[in-house]
């Protein structure tokens, strides 16, 4: 499985990747520029990513709107809904009302308040098909 981390704090982003590392090859971004930026690279290279792991609240461009660009991207594609990458947004609780109705809409499928509990996240990615 190929995995992509968007997290801006270095201590979260540590996290995540231990968490995230044993189901699969992790690319690791620091902000949401970069998150497209390997998005697109990706694509490009042939090698989708499965996964997608965005932070809320990064630099530059924020986690929601990596998510909508990324959609977006697919749905230029023309690719279909069991195609497209799996994206997880985490949120520290007090962000938590940003995630609503109109991001599931927008193709959230999930999210997680930190700190991510390492159960309910195989859970979810067991849940999404990735893993047995």
């Amino acid at each position: 499985m190929k995995i992509l981390i968007a997290e801006d704090d270095f201590t979260s982003r540590k996290y995540v990747l231990k968490l995230l590392e044993k189901y699969g090859e992790c690319d690791i971004t620091v902000n949401g520029l970069e998150a497209i930026e390997a998005f697109i690279m990706a694509v490009e290279e042939g090698a989708p990513y499965n996964l997608v792991c965005l932070d809320v609240m990064m630099p530059k461009i924020d986690g929601l709107r990596v998510l909508r660009y990324i959609r977006e991207k697919e749905e230029e594609m023309n690719l279909a809904s069991e195609k497209r990458v799996k994206i997880i947004i985490t949120t520290a609780l007090a962000e938590s009302d940003i995630v609503n109705n109109k991001t599931f809409n927008e193709g959230l499928e999930v999210f997680i308040p930190k700190p991510m509990e390492s159960t309910r996240l195989h859970e979810i990615i067991k849940n999404f098909g990735l893993i047995e």
